[in-house]
């Protein structure tokens, strides 16, 4: 081998000759000199051309250096949108046209019914401004209002306004109104939203729909909560109460919240929505629950759910139809005994007469008052014996 190298060498023919020195090393040797360079390895099965063996020249002195990068700008604050989009209300009521009158008039009877029950509703949730009335209403989904106004003392307290509220930790919020559902969440809705308002609205609640529902963790019925309760907007918002009363009462079928809001919109006047809206909830609550509820004795159920006459009228023809039963079968007890007592009176007077008529007397009463008036007959006549 080293004979063929020498003999290589001394002919100063170019030749591509490759020493194993080390197994985990590939040495070759590329130039007429003979020196060697490591020799790159290629990636199994890759059809890359192979890179040249021959060290590149040098960089010229007179060369620029490449540019440096520029500089990553900060990230500005963008409006998170609202992860679930509101769906536009029905272009036309669930009921047919030829009901409307007589579906107006059932609402109008229940809003007077629920008028007398709740004269001036009031707004369950505690609050002190539009911002508190909005936070509120983001922390009562899938929550109770006694469990939200048992929070928001504490939380309003710390963020009064949009700017408090925003200058709070998210740990720190959800600290506070942890015993409420889906906690995590509604902390990040929260400070997100007062820092939203800072940045596009000056600190203040938008008293319109489409700025409302773009801020994160409001929907429609939240929303029309504020645009209702806190700027007067005529507004109907439907929670899981109304929803439930509206089908129940035979107002809408129920298909939707969105279709429940357009049924009730287009049978109640439009000044009558707040009030209708708290209503609504208190009777739900306090007379219409969702599971057992007895609506023969409901107040509203007993006459406005779909069916309440017509079983109405069938309880009271089967009561009809027991009293009358019953008086029969009274005219009866009535008539037999009367024919019981002729009896005793006659077997009384053949006792006087003779022996042979009252043995038999005797032997054949037992059986009439058995069988015609019962034991009661039974005890008569053995008193009279």
């Amino acid at each position: 081998m080293l004979r063929q190298l020498q003999s290589r060498l001394a002919s100063r023919k170019p030749f591509h000759f490759h020493l194993y020195c080390n197994p985990l090393e590939n040495i070759s040797v590329s130039s007429l000199s003979g020196t060697m360079q490591p020799r790159p390895k290629r990636a199994l099965g890759s059809n890359a051309a192979a890179p040249s063996h021959h060290p590149s020249p040098p960089p010229s002195p007179s060369a620029s250096p490449p540019p440096s990068p520029a500089p990553a700008s900060a990230p500005t604050l963008t409006p998170t949108p609202s992860k679930k989009k509101s769906r536009p209300l029905p272009a036309s009521p669930s009921f047919q046209p030829a009901s409307l009158a007589q579906l107006r008039a059932k609402a109008a009877r229940i809003q007077q019914q629920l008028a007398q029950l709740y004269p001036q509703p009031p707004i369950p949730l505690q609050h002190g401004s539009a911002f508190q009335l909005l936070v509120a209403v983001m922390l009562s989904a899938q929550s109770t209002d006694a469990k939200v106004n048992s929070v928001t003392p504490q939380l309003f307290a710390r963020g009064p306004d949009a700017a408090a509220m925003a200058a709070l930790e998210v740990p720190e919020i959800e600290g506070i109104i942890r015993v409420l559902g889906l906690a995590p969440t509604k902390a990040r809705n929260v400070q997100r939203m007062s820092q939203l308002l800072l940045e596009q609205h000056g600190g203040q609640v938008p008293a319109s729909f489409a700025a409302l529902e773009a801020l994160p963790g409001v929907g429609h019925k939240t929303a029309s909560v504020v645009m209702c309760q806190a700027f007067g907007h005529p507004a109907f918002p439907v929670d899981t109460h109304i929803h439930r009363l509206a089908q129940r009462w035979g107002l809408s079928n129920g298909k939707s919240v969105e279709q429940t809001e357009q049924d009730l919109k287009t049978l109640l006047p439009e000044d009558s929505w707040r009030d209708m809206h708290l209503q609504m909830i208190y009777f739900g609550r306090e007379h219409c629950p969702a599971q057992r509820h007895d609506t023969a004795a409901c107040p509203v159920c007993s006459w406005a759910a779909p069916g309440a006459a017509t079983v109405a009228e069938t309880s009271f023809q089967a009561s009809g139809a027991a009293g009358e039963q019953q008086a029969s079968r009274e005219g009866g007890r009535n008539r037999r005994a009367r024919h019981g007592g002729n009896g005793n009176a006659g077997m009384a007077a053949a006792e006087e007469a003779t022996g042979a008529e009252v043995a038999s007397s005797d032997a054949s009463a037992p059986v009439l008052l058995e069988t015609g008036a019962g034991a009661q007959g039974a005890e008569a006549e053995g008193g009279s014996r």
